[in-house]
């Protein structure tokens, strides 16, 4: 078997290794558990924004005009015949943006020197995806009118972004979390040529279904049949969103961490009411086309295809990915330089959401930029 699980010390579940807790980590206050889509960027970088005439989405539907709202940090650096060689891709989670990777807390963790991604060694690559930040979306003015994409059309625009747009034909690698770990497996399969590795954190190789599916169904249905929705024409926050919202962020958190912090009746009021109150800041339509998005995602038959290095990261306390199925154990071994490790969850790490706390993680970053720099030679031998 090929691919393999990777032991990186006491901080993560392995096949046949004993598990330990992780270090305890103060939390960061920048992107807190109950505010899990906006942060303030604190990394310099340029903007830009590409925009594609008449961009044809696989429903069938044409747009005048599609704009992805892009950030890049860093130089790029070329070989002799001038292709970018150090291009590095990062995307964001469902209902956030580029500019929540580039708060205060990656950029600690990640992109600071010295640390993983050094944004002084590679050249970074921030997009909004499409339907998120200053991206085209449904709330630009089309509403329920905006195209039903998918993540397919997803990562179409993120590669025209990365090819047409930046002049980069082979990135050095993705890292995605959660729907940008989903859309890191399909760039490994859909431009199988242009990306050298990719790491899915909080993602897994296999289509949408169980727990995962049913909460995405059951926001939807609650935006889509309440009344006042009124077919995505709304003047306020829908109160089927602002209701399905606390599922949501409870579903987001970490079994062992909720329990440690909503002792009784009066601590978990206080957490609805704040996730009630968070809800009512975001548009319905928006939240509502990017959990119906995933609809399209399945990796799974084409895993054997994939030629990137894979280094797959989840928790043992992710609710949405629970580890009890097995799922990376089973499918990985189909990725011919897939890796994966699982970290065990604790009260002080959030489950799924731990993905917005890189203190917790960086150091698997640290072992996938190292794999990735591995010599062919080297990597043969340890496959």
């Amino acid at each position: 078997m090929r691919s393999r699980v990777l032991c990186l010390g006491a901080s993560v579940l392995l096949l046949g290794c004993a598990a330990t807790r992780p270090p305890a980590v103060e939390p960061t206050a920048a992107i807190s558990t109950a505010a899990p889509f906006s942060a303030t960027s604190e990394l310099a970088v340029q903007q830009g924004d590409a925009t594609f005439a008449n961009h044809r989405f696989r429903d069938g539907t044409t747009l005048p005009e599609v704009r992805i709202h892009y950030a890049t940090a860093g130089v790029p650096r070329r070989d002799a015949a001038g292709v970018v060689t150090n291009a590095v891709l990062l995307l964001h989670w469902t209902g956030s943006s580029g500019e929540v990777l580039r708060s205060k807390p990656f950029v600690d963790a990640l992109f600071a020197p010295g640390k993983p991604l050094d944004a002084t060694k590679y050249f970074l690559i921030f997009p909004d995806s499409l339907g998120h930040g200053r991206s085209s979306k449904p709330s630009d003015g089309l509403r329920a009118g905006f195209p039903a994409y998918g993540y397919l059309d997803m990562v179409e625009l993120q590669h025209r972004v990365v090819t047409e747009r930046l002049g980069i034909p082979r990135l050095h690698a993705i890292v995605g979390l959660s729907m940008g770990g989903m859309n890191a497996w399909l760039w490994s399969e859909l431009y199988p040529d242009d990306v050298e590795a990719v790491m899915p954190i909080v993602a897994l190789p296999t289509r949408i279904s169980g727990r995962n599916l049913l909460w995405r169904r059951f926001v939807s249905h609650q935006i889509r049949n309440d009344p006042e929705w009124k077919g995505g024409d709304y003047t306020a926050p829908p109160r089927g969103w602002r209701e399905a919202f606390p599922v949501f962020r409870m579903l987001l958190d970490g079994v062992p961490h909720l329990q440690a912090t909503l002792p009784d009746a009066a601590a978990a009021d206080a957490w609805l009411q704040e996730a009630i109150t968070q809800a009512a800041r975001f548009d319905a339509n928006d939240i509502l086309y990017s959990l119906e998005s995933s609809a399209d995602y399945d990796p799974e038959p084409a895993l054997g295809t994939i030629k990137a290095k894979v280094f797959a990261l989840n928790f043992s306390d992710d609710e949405f990915n629970p580890v009890s199925l097995g799922t990376l154990e089973r499918l990985m071994p189909r990725v011919k330089r897939g890796r994966f490790v699982i970290q065990r969850g604790h009260e002080g790490s959030f489950g799924h959401f731990t993905q917005a706390h890189p203190e917790q993680w960086a150091e698997h970053v640290a072992a996938f930029m190292a794999y990735v720099e591995e010599s062919p030679r080297t990597t043969g031998r340890s496959e």
